[in-house]
Parts: structure tokens; sequence; C-alpha cells
């Protein structure tokens, strides 16, 4: 079993590491991106059995600073 957790940043927190990413494509002349949000995918190999409650308790104590961060979680 697995999961996938996807943390990204809150709203209205700043992301310079988008920002760059976004200046970076402009130079390369994709001039229609106004925005990019840059954040993260961890993927879990779990035991039969593990239960998305636990896999929130794991983002809760470790995987996101949930201060600045906000994370979903997808069962596969």
């Amino acid at each position: 079993m697995k999961a996938k957790v996807h943390v990204m940043l809150k709203n209205g927190v700043l992301d310079p590491q988008g920002e760059a990413v976004r200046h970076a494509l402009g130079t390369l002349g994709f001039d229609g991106v106004e925005g990019v949000r840059q954040g993260k995918v961890i993927e879990l190999d779990l035991a039969d059995g593990t239960t998305e409650a636990t896999v929130a308790e794991m983002c809760e104590k470790l995987l996101a600073n949930t201060v600045i961060e906000s994370y979903s979680i997808e069962m596969v």
C-alpha cells in the first residue's frame, strides 16, 4: 500500500523558490506564467492496514510544517 502526501505553502506565505521558477520561465520566453507555487510530494510505502489517519498524524508531527504548509493525502 502506498500514500502520496502533497505539501504546499499556505496561501499568503511567500514562496521565493516559486518566484525564482516564474522568473526563470519568463527569461526562457514563457511569458504567460503569472505565478508559481512550489511544493513537494512525499511517497510512502506502507504496511497493509495503515490508515489515512495514521498518515495524517505523520504529516502533523514531521512531514509538514503546519504553521506555514498545508498537505493533502492520496492513498493509492
